[in-house]
């Protein structure tokens, strides 16, 4: 299990996940929750990517550890690992859950490939206001030649194969 964040940040994992289409699953907690976005195109480094992320229900905290196979038959079957994780903090004040809530959220990241400045916007004409962007900020963590590289190989299948998902949703 991964341990608490310092005073100050809070957790975040990017899910890796082979459901009806490969995605990954960008989760911050917040608020007792992991409010999570799906983003078809993955994240990425380059400031220039501005990757649609489609905000999903709120995960409990537990999944942030999850890795396995979620079963035929149930929501998002299919594979899913920790594709990066790590901590983030908010960069403005105003709390993180009120930022959202104004539809702009801009924060670091610390993790073990995504680091430094991001930010999350939602559109303002979307369907149900569920469509936001994940954008890179310019920093020196910028990479425009980034490439994301997937961690669903067939090793890593074998060993989910023997995990079993702690709720039913992805």
């Amino acid at each position: 299990m991964r341990k608490r964040a310092a005073s100050g940040a809070q957790r975040f994992v990017v899910h890796e996940h082979k459901a009806t289409r490969l995605h990954y699953d960008f989760r911050l907690e917040m608020g007792g929750v992991l409010k999570s976005w799906a983003v078809p195109k993955g994240p990425s480094m380059n400031p220039a990517d501005k990757r649609l992320a489609i905000m999903v229900a709120d995960h409990p905290v537990v999944y942030i550890d999850f890795e396995g196979i979620i079963p035929e038959g149930s929501y998002g079957a299919g594979p899913v690992v920790v594709w990066d994780h790590g901590t983030y903090e908010a960069i403005e004040a105003g709390g993180a859950e009120n930022q959202l809530g104004a539809g702009k959220f801009a924060f670091i990241l610390n993790g073990r490939k995504l680091k430094g400045a991001f930010a999350l916007a939602r559109f303002t004409r979307g369907e149900m206001g569920k469509e936001w962007l994940l954008m890179k900020k310019k920093d020196e963590h910028a990479d425009p030649s980034w490439s994301l590289k997937t961690e669903l190989t067939p090793k890593r299948l074998k060993e989910l194969a023997v995990k079993i998902p702690p709720c039913e949703t992805s």
